[in-house]
């Protein structure tokens, strides 16, 4: 353990920047796995804007890097590609 001033205020500071790291991490995972779990194209779309959002805001942040963002991004667009889209009403 840290014995002067300054190393126990920045292990404070470390711990505090820890813990809202890790409840962003856990809203990240949370929105992509709303992507991957909706059932339409409609819900997936709504659904990959909040994740492309919160994926860009964490590589902005430096939580994540911005390589990890754009492959979470390109691999979730492409899995709403896939969903099939409703059968047209007649």
């Amino acid at each position: 353990m840290a014995h002067h001033a300054s190393a126990l205020k920045r292990h404070r500071q470390s711990e505090k920047k820890r813990e809202q790291n890790k409840g962003s991490r856990s809203k990240m995972k949370t929105a992509v796995k709303r992507v991957r779990s909706a059932a339409t194209k409609e819900e997936a779309a709504a659904a990959l804007t909040t994740a492309v959002s919160i994926l860009d805001r964490l590589a902005a942040k430096g939580i994540i890097h911005k390589n990890m963002a754009g492959n979470q991004k390109g691999k979730l667009t492409r899995l709403m590609n896939k969903i099939p889209a409703e059968a047209a009403k007649t």
